[in-house]
C-alpha cells in the first residue's frame, strides 16, 4: 500500500516538471522515469487490492465504514488509471495541460488518503 501511495504522490509531481520541459532530452528522461515509477506503483496497487479483497472475503458482514472506504479506494484506482492515460499522452507528446493543472491534480491522493484514514480511525462512530 505504501508503494502504491508513494507512486500516487510522486507520479503527478513528475507530470508537473514534465509539463514544464521544453527540450527533447528532458522529455525523454521524464518518460523513462514516469514509466518505471508507474510499473512499480502498479505492482503495489495490485498487491494492495489482492490482499484487501482477501481480507474482505474473510469478513462475515461488511460494515458501513468499510463500504465507504472501498468507494474511496475505487476512486483511487480510477485516479491510477487516469495517471496512465496522462503518461501515454506525455509519451506521445500530446500533453495539452499546464504544470498548474498537474499541481492541483497532485493534491487528490493526499485528500483521499485523509478520508481513508478518517474512515478507519472513526469506524467506531460509524458502526
Amino acid at each position: 500500500m505504501v508503494t502504491w501511495f508513494v507512486g500516487l504522490f510522486y507520479l503527478p509531481r513528475l507530470f508537473v516538471y514534465h509539463a514544464q520541459t521544453e527540450d527533447v532530452l528532458s522529455h525523454d528522461r521524464f518518460v523513462v522515469m514516469e514509466r518505471k515509477l508507474f510499473i512499480i506503483m502498479t505492482i503495489g496497487a495490485g498487491l494492495t487490492l489482492l490482499f484487501g479483497f482477501w481480507l474482505l472475503f474473510q469478513l462475515p458482514k461488511i460494515p458501513a465504514w468499510l463500504t465507504a472506504k472501498l468507494i474511496v479506494v475505487a476512486i483511487l484506482v480510477a485516479y491510477h488509471i487516469y495517471c496512465y492515460r496522462i503518461l501515454v499522452h506525455f509519451v506521445r507528446q500530446q500533453n495539452s495541460r499546464s504544470h498548474i493543472f498537474y499541481r492541483w491534480f497532485n493534491e487528490a491522493p493526499a485528500l483521499l488518503l485523509i478520508v481513508i484514514v478518517l474512515l478507519a480511525v472513526g469506524k467506531q462512530q460509524l458502526i
